[in-house]
């Protein structure tokens, strides 16, 4: 950890509400984004990045600086996101071969009723984030930790290890069985990967049908979305990107609704936050 690093933390831990914030700022988007991955849907995204945040509140003076702010700060939020019952796909978990058996029998005709006046274009790019989103659903949550650190955010096996708990030979080989029990399926199914049966046009009406995709709420095209440049600020490149894993590379990352600067004032100011001081 670099010296400035390390005093801003020591800042922050002696009350400094505005290095508190910067450090918040500066991890949020992409905490965001992992529990974006994690859990499914942007509601129970947003829902958990204020849990992880007010856990990286309250955990930053146990923090050794053995590695980076940013290193510590993912592994608390890997901790609390692999272990989360809350989220709506911790509730109904799914399988490859039930989303398998789905993408067989759901297509529908994209009737007028069913667009409500939306455009197909529009429907479908909603679909596909929804869609890619879920389908990491099928994996448990570990290995869908690994998958998402390794191959969407391209994180270095080396601190992707030092996040899990595992040696950088350990994670590699996780994410390689990984990573083929993924590329099956999407070599299968999925129409992004050039092989696949499935089209996220044709399936808009049977989404809408199904109460899975909302032309009156599309979650996904609401999320502004980070620039890759900002993006590559927090990740390095790990390894060459198989053709089929290409599908979740390309998805876009966003910025995080949550309002750091909101919530910690709110969070500070609250009756709860001397329960919060007592417990750390």
């Amino acid at each position: 950890m670099q010296k400035k690093e390390s005093e801003l933390i020591d800042q922050a831990v002696n009350g400094d509400k505005k290095v508190l914030e910067s450090l918040l700022l500066s991890v949020q988007d992409m905490i965001y984004n992992l529990s974006l991955r994690m859990l499914g849907s942007p509601q129970d995204a947003e829902d958990a990045v204020q849990e992880i945040m007010i856990k990286i509140i309250t955990q930053l003076s146990t923090f050794r600086k053995e590695s980076t702010f940013s290193t510590w700060a993912y592994r608390v939020a890997t901790n609390y996101l692999i272990n989360c019952k809350k989220s709506m796909f911790a509730q109904r978990p799914l399988s490859f071969e039930f989303y398998g058996q789905d993408i067989n029998m759901g297509v529908v005709p994209n009737t007028e009723d069913l667009l409500q006046g939306v455009e197909e274009e529009i429907l479908a790019d909603e679909l596909k984030a929804s869609c890619t989103n879920v389908m990491l659903q099928c994996l448990d949550p570990e290995s869908r930790c690994i998958y998402v650190l390794g191959l969407m955010f391209k994180a270095d096996s080396r601190v992707c290890g030092e996040i899990l708990g595992l040696t950088a030979e350990a994670y590699r080989q996780r994410l390689s069985r990984i990573r083929k029990k993924v590329a099956a399926f999407l070599g299968e199914y999925c129409g992004l990967s050039g092989t696949g049966k499935c089209n996220c046009q044709k399936r808009v009406g049977y989404a809408i049908l199904t109460h899975r995709l909302n032309p009156g709420n599309l979650e996904y095209r609401s999320l502004e979305k980070l620039d890759h440049s900002t993006t590559a600020e927090f990740t390095e490149a790990m390894e060459e990107m198989d053709r089929l894993s290409s599908v979740f590379t390309q998805l876009p990352q966003y910025r995080s609704p949550l309002d750091a600067k909101s919530f910690l004032n709110k969070l500070l100011k609250s009756d709860s936050m001397d329960v919060i001081r007592t417990e750390s």
